[in-house]
């Protein structure tokens, strides 16, 4: 099975288990700042990914980093660590995130642009995102400068690319190929 898929039906199945445990909103907010942690720590990404490291060792120190979450989540780390899927708690948390906010009916689109969105800009985003998905949206700026110029905007598992970074690839692969 491939990652995204597991890391689906692991999403799916915590958010089910949250739900009758009427805890997804407490579970959602463990799921956000995992995401965030795991992403904004190269360390921990290594240690996740590291064949060295024990899987005990990895859940214990899932455990103190993520001290006090809900008895959800701290299972959720326990059953990936039995089955030797630690690797994908990030993008198990990210998927959660995403069937929770579908089934509030609402959506987050990140935007990643290479300077901050003005409020018009920001405006007609959101006009357009709320037409494609019917849903209620809020938007997530992130900015990065190796964007260059465009943006990149996410929704849910839809992505679309009109950086001038991607533009730039592009061209490069093309007259590498010509050549």
């Amino acid at each position: 099975m491939n990652e995204a898929r597991a890391a689906i039906r692991y999403a799916k199945a915590t958010l089910d288990f949250a739900v009758e445990k009427k805890a997804a909103d407490k579970v959602d907010k463990d799921m956000r700042n995992i995401a965030t942690v795991i992403s904004e720590s190269s360390e921990l990404q290594n240690v996740l990914l590291s064949p060295v490291i024990k899987g005990a060792s990895k859940k214990n120190s899932l455990n103190a980093i993520f001290k006090g979450s809900n008895e959800i989540t701290l299972g959720l780390i326990d059953t990936l660590t039995s089955n030797k899927r630690i690797e994908m708690l990030q993008q198990v948390a990210y998927k959660y995130i995403i069937l929770f906010e579908k089934m509030k009916g609402e959506d987050i689109a990140y935007v990643t642009s290479a300077v901050p969105l003005t409020a018009d800009i920001e405006k007609k985003i959101l006009a357009q995102v709320t037409k494609l998905t019917g849903n209620k949206v809020t938007i997530e700026n992130k900015v990065d400068k190796s964007v260059v110029g465009g943006f990149i905007l996410r929704v849910g598992d839809l992505q679309y690319d009109a950086s001038v970074a991607n533009k730039l690839n592009g061209l490069k692969r093309e007259f590498t190929n010509s050549l």
